[in-house]
């Protein structure tokens, strides 16, 4: 009996598994390209288990601006590099490089960050 209690929790914990890792996935960005986008901050979510920015981007073609949501590292690990849920406010100019989405949408993955032209935080 022993063993088989053994056998499924080692089993539920390798299910489990699966999950906890394709959170951590980058599959959806394009992990070859970066770009630069500049535009303003339309809103800022200090959220587990990731950060995300809303920013408003004058689109080339069109001249209107578009929104692109950006998703940034956990609030714990951008603590460690001085970042606090005040760091980017709503109407802040922010350039941000990023890992752009494969699926050619308005949105990406946070590489580095500048605030009113102040860099931010390392790395993500």
């Amino acid at each position: 009996m022993k063993i088989r209690i053994a056998t499924a929790a080692a089993l539920l914990a390798c299910a489990g598994w699966g999950v906890a890792s394709a959170h951590h996935s980058f599959a959806t960005f394009d992990q070859h390209t970066t770009k630069t986008i500049v535009g303003t901050v339309k809103d800022f979510q200090w959220t587990n288990p990731h950060i995300w920015v809303d920013i408003l981007v004058k689109s080339p073609q069109t001249g209107k601006d578009e929104v692109w949501s950006i998703e940034g590292g956990s609030p714990n690990g951008l603590r460690r590099t001085g970042w606090t849920r005040g760091t980017i406010k709503e109407g802040d100019t922010i350039e941000v490089v990023i890992h752009p989405l494969k699926n050619g949408a308005n949105g990406g993955s946070m590489m580095t960050a500048k605030v009113n032209g102040q860099p931010i935080g390392r790395r993500f």
